[in-house]
């Protein structure tokens, strides 16, 4: 089932998404052993963030999202890239025996989740995967940072304010960030027969406001989308003008299972 991140919010999701660190995926190689052999599976891949780099160290990646118009950024990046070891397939977590089933047991070097999971049921998931990956591949899921929104600074806590004003709801939702999230998938990873790992890493950026909104824009859904994103635009920038520079502390977490 779609969720919404279509048109205008894929477009904002593909320009202003941050993608994630090289030492991410250096650390995914080193732990599932990954080789030229391997296939990938990227699963709520969005626009290709983890997809498209992950493609350079594997011999094939496969993208799989519910929005058409996300994976068509994707197979633009990866095109732009001259990649042509990504294949991008609609579907979904549900979708993972069907991919079993077209691709084989044991066939999957790495499943990666970046900052998806929290769409998805994942206790069922990871018991899906188990047989999808061979020995030694396993499971990744991926967080990309505390949701703009939600971090611990002056001007973080002014864009929450702004937010909740704007859309009269409170703006507390952690994308599976949040510690009791990870507890849960770490559990959920060991229920199902997988070795858990989780590696960090951390890095400081400074954005702007362009940035800032986009990034907020990439979060909601079609149906939550300002129709007056000038006046969005203003409203935000006014709150976060008092508060510059804005910069945040980005912790990367790599949460490993292993089968």
């Amino acid at each position: 089932m779609a969720l919404g991140f279509r048109g205008d919010v894929a477009d904002y999701y593909h320009r202003y998404r941050r993608g994630y660190p090289p030492a991410v995926f250096d650390a995914l190689a080193e732990v599932f052993a990954l080789t030229s052999d391997d296939v990938a599976v990227d699963l709520g891949c969005g626009t290709g963030q983890v997809t498209v780099p992950l493609a350079g160290r594997v011999r094939a990646v496969v993208g799989v999202d519910p929005e058409p118009d996300m994976l068509a950024h994707g197979r633009r990046a990866a095109a732009e890239r001259g990649l042509a070891n990504v294949s991008w397939v609609v579907g979904t977590d549900a979708d993972v025996p069907a991919l079993r089933a077209a691709l084989g047991d044991g066939s999957v070097g790495v499943v990666t989740i970046g900052q998806a999971l929290h769409w998805m049921r994942h206790d069922d998931l990871f018991r899906e995967v188990s047989s999808l990956v061979r020995p030694g591949g396993g499971v990744a899921v991926l967080t990309n940072g505390t949701p703009l929104w939600l971090q611990d600074s002056d001007w973080s806590r002014a864009l929450r304010e702004s937010l909740e004003q704007w859309l009269g709801t409170p703006a507390g939702r952690t994308c599976g960030t949040d510690e009791e999230s990870q507890e849960r998938y770490r559990w959920s990873l060991v229920e199902a027969g997988f070795r858990v790992d989780v590696r960090a890493v951390d890095y400081t950026d400074t954005l702007d406001v362009e940035s800032v909104v986009g990034g907020v824009l990439s979060a909601l859904p079609a149906d939550r989308f300002p129709a007056d994103r000038p006046a969005f635009t203003e409203r935000i920038g006014r709150a976060l003008e008092p508060h510059g520079p804005f910069t945040e502390h980005v912790h990367v977490t790599v949460l490993t299972g292993q089968r």
